[in-house]
This record gives structure tokens, sequence and C-alpha cells, in this order.
């Protein structure tokens, strides 16, 4: 004869094992949280990873996730950083997630490549790696990846009135940080006047300095006249060299500053200051 406590016993073992089999038995993780939870919310992209190299996103790229939820499918709305574009998602687990593209605007933009590596990654297959609250990271098979953040972008720095410290040259796809020891020595800022000034390295220089469209031209350098051997003196070779090669392109991203020759040698720049 059964006696009550056996009774509650079984019911005991059968509520903990329909509440382990809805919480674990779909591998979507604690019961009550959806698949697409980790993903859901307003996201910037802050950067793509594509076959080893970053590309920072500009500001306007971004994307809304709604998840899956009765009747309708998850889908994401957003911006690849210039083209608007829509995607079915469908959650396989908690951190597996397939984009299928829907549809895109066709507009031309000034940042294409940007555009185009987004495109292309965001679709198929993704791992949703949750870094913190505010960062996920989605990863394809290759290895290529799309980091995404809930935190307030970076308002970008003008180009003007802004002191910019040099911290990395460029040279074609490659770049290297100043040399050893010449760490926060070159510095500039584009003045308001049409002029230049800053330090090269070792000498301070001024220059008259235009701004047309994405192209800043400096003109012929005045400098001191102190004798720069070592890094500093490389590092000021260099910089001379480039500030006189003719049209520069630039792009500011946040606080950060590139300026690109035609030549494919440039320099990356991060703001310091607001100069009154």
């Amino acid at each position: 004869m059964r006696t009550l406590r056996h009774v509650a016993l079984a019911l005991a073992f059968t509520a903990a094992t329909t509440a382990t089999a809805a919480a674990c038995g779909d591998g979507s993780g604690p019961r009550g949280t959806p698949p697409g939870s980790a993903l859901s919310g307003s996201w910037s992209v802050r950067s793509l990873t594509v076959d080893g190299r970053t590309l920072t996103g500009p500001a306007a790229a971004r994307m809304t996730v709604e998840p899956a939820r009765e009747g309708h499918a998850g889908q994401a709305t957003g911006n690849y950083g210039c083209n608007g574009f829509t995607a079915a998602l469908a959650f396989d687990t908690s951190s597996t997630v397939t984009v299928t593209p829907g549809s895109s605007t066709e507009m031309a933009c000034e940042d294409m490549a940007f555009e185009t590596a987004f495109g292309k990654l965001f679709r198929g297959r993704l791992t949703i790696e949750r870094g913190s609250a505010e960062e996920v990271t989605l990863k394809a098979p290759g290895g290529n990846a799309i980091a995404l953040t809930s935190k307030p972008r970076t308002p970008d720095a003008p180009l003007v009135a802004t002191a910019w410290t040099v911290n990395s040259l460029v040279d074609g796809a490659g770049a290297a940080s100043v040399p050893a020891g010449a760490e926060g020595a070159a510095r500039f800022t584009v003045g308001a006047d049409g002029s230049a000034s800053g330090s090269l390295g070792c000498n301070r220089f001024n220059a008259p300095a235009t701004v047309e469209g994405d192209s800043l031209i400096f003109g012929p350098l005045t400098t001191t006249r102190m004798a720069c051997e070592g890094p500093a003196g490389d590092l000021e070779r260099t910089l001379t060299e480039l500030f006189g090669s003719g049209p520069l392109r630039w792009k500011v991203n946040g606080d950060a500053l590139d300026l690109t020759a035609d030549t494919g040698k440039g320099l990356t720049a991060t703001a310091a200051s607001a100069v009154e």
C-alpha cells in the first residue's frame, strides 16, 4: 500500500524532471529564456574581422534584433553604414543563429568596402558569443566576425581644432606602431585659420593646410632646426615625407584619424583634446 510519503516523493521527482527537461532539453538555457534573447535589442557594429583584418564600423552601422515569438519569425533591421537592410533570423539554439538576408537599399556609398564586408558576413549560420552585458560577437565558421556593442558610440572628433597624436604608420595594407622611444612625440593640429602646427617627433613645424572634402593638403613646412637622431629622427623623416607628398585622404571614426596618401602610405592618430 502506497503511503502519503511515497506519493509526495513521486510528485516531487516528477516536477523536478519536468523542470529539468524544460530548461535543458532544447538547448535554449533556463526556463523562460527564449532562444535569441542574448542578441535581442539595438546594437552598433563596432568592427568586422575579415581574413585577419579589422574594419572599424562607421557610426551609422547598426542593427536592431527582434527574437522569434509566437506567430512571428525573428528578424533584424539595420544599416550597413549607408544602406539599410532587413534579415530573417532563425535561432537554432541560444548560441547559434541562421541569418537569411532580406531587402536592402542600393545607394552608392563612400565606404563600400565596409558595406560589402558586412553584407557578406551577416548571413548563414553564426555563433553568438556574449562577452558582457554590452558586448556580443557573431562568428562565422571561417573565423571572421562581427563585433556588436550596445554602448553609445563616441561622436566623431572634428578634423579641425583637435590635437592629434600620431600612434602608428601605415604602408599599404600594413600598419606598425611609431618607432619605440618616439611614442607620443609627433602631434599636430589643423587650425580653423587654414594653418597646421605641431611636432614631427623632434622639431616643431608650421604649414598652410587646406581641407577640401575628404582631402587634407599641407603646404610647405617651416620647422625648427634641431638635429634629430634615433627613433624621433626616423619618425620625423617619415612624417615630413608624408606631409609633403600631396593630398592626403582623411577619415575620422570616433577619436581616431586616418591620413592616407595615394601611394598607400599614411598614419593613424588619436584625438588628444580640443583646442580652444
